[in-house]
């Protein structure tokens, strides 16, 4: 037994012992976690709010790092998360500036002022939902590749090839830019199978 009484692993306490104490250790870590976060989920807005029509403005990047841009970044990602989302756009929040977060292979990531400079001509189907259109789910005809222009939230301009999935969700998520939803394009849905 440690000093809290947890039997330690290893040293007398059988299997069904060993997984208390990671229990117990996950929890004392995930409260840990919660008391130290001070990120606030934001609301995400629902079709058909007008806000997520309107093209978005510029972002100014004069204001990027500045502590409350930077925190709303993070509100802007631990949304998305929450949400089990991967990407969202800034309007999603009701905030109509060019910032959206990407989930990438090296996490998610903010880009502000996204645009395209280049795009493959071979285009691919795949099944697409969005986090402001909860419950639907159909099928959109994207670019597989796409080359990108932004900048990161450390304010350096940054040029960057995306492919597959990755590539879906920057088109997904700078349509949002553009005042354009996944249903604007949906070839079919499947689900549910009619809207």
């Amino acid at each position: 037994m440690d000093e809290n009484g947890f039997p330690l692993l290893g040293q007398g306490g059988d299997e069904r012992d060993g997984q208390i104490l990671l229990k117990n250790a996950n929890l004392i870590h995930s409260a840990t976690i919660l008391r130290y976060t001070t990120v606030t989920m934001l609301p995400i807005l629902r079709e058909p709010n007008p806000t997520l029509r309107q093209p978005s403005a510029p972002f100014d990047l004069q204001t990027l790092l500045q502590p409350e841009t930077q925190t709303w970044l993070d509100e802007l990602t631990e949304t998305m998360q929450v949400a089990d989302g991967i990407g969202i756009a800034a309007p999603q929040t009701g905030t109509n500036k060019r910032v959206i977060i990407v989930q990438t292979g090296e996490g998610p990531k903010a880009f502000m002022n996204p645009k395209f400079f280049s795009a493959s001509l071979r285009k691919v189907e795949s099944e697409e939902g969005c986090l402001s259109v909860p419950g639907v789910y159909g099928i959109v005809k994207r670019h597989k590749s796409v080359k990108v222009k932004a900048v990161d939230r450390e304010g350096k301009k940054i040029m960057l090839k995306a492919d597959g999935l990755e590539a879906i969700i920057f088109q997904h998520e700078i349509d949002h830019l553009d005042g354009v939803l996944f249903i604007d394009k949906v070839e079919r849905y499947t689900h549910p199978s009619r809207l």
